[in-house]
């Protein structure tokens, strides 16, 4: 079984996806982001887009990860706080710790194309 259907397929990753967006919008540091948006246009682009990493059959119609996130001033501290709200997410759906580990090994490289500048910190 992969992840998507470990997770419990489009329901349960439905079910994580509102979890997350319920948090990220709790956090004064990150909701600023989504102030005028969408949420349910980009709750269902999230939804595709991890069905589609995690091996689910749906089929991410959105933009690039760059583009979406272009401009946006996005920086480390932001990526690694939605990163903190997923893995919490996650663990409230009841998802095992080594489910989560793969999920995030799909998700931390992401930071290159979301964070401004890039994501990598260079040592």
């Amino acid at each position: 079984m992969g992840i998507y259907e470990s997770i419990g397929g489009e329901e349960g990753l439905t079910a994580v996806v509102d979890s997350l967006y319920e948090r990220i919008l709790a956090d004064d540091v990150l909701a600023v982001f989504f102030v005028g948006t969408n949420l349910n246009k980009v709750k269902g682009r999230q939804v595709e887009f991890f069905g589609q990493a995690l091996g689910g059959p749906m089929v991410y119609g959105g933009r690039t990860m760059k583009d979406v996130h272009r401009g946006l001033g996005i920086e480390r501290e932001h990526f690694d706080r939605v990163a903190e709200h997923l893995v919490a997410a996650l663990a409230e759906a009841g998802v095992p710790e080594g489910t989560i580990a793969e999920i995030a090994a799909v998700v931390l490289p992401l930071s290159d194309d979301i964070v401004a500048g890039g994501g990598s910190t260079a040592e």
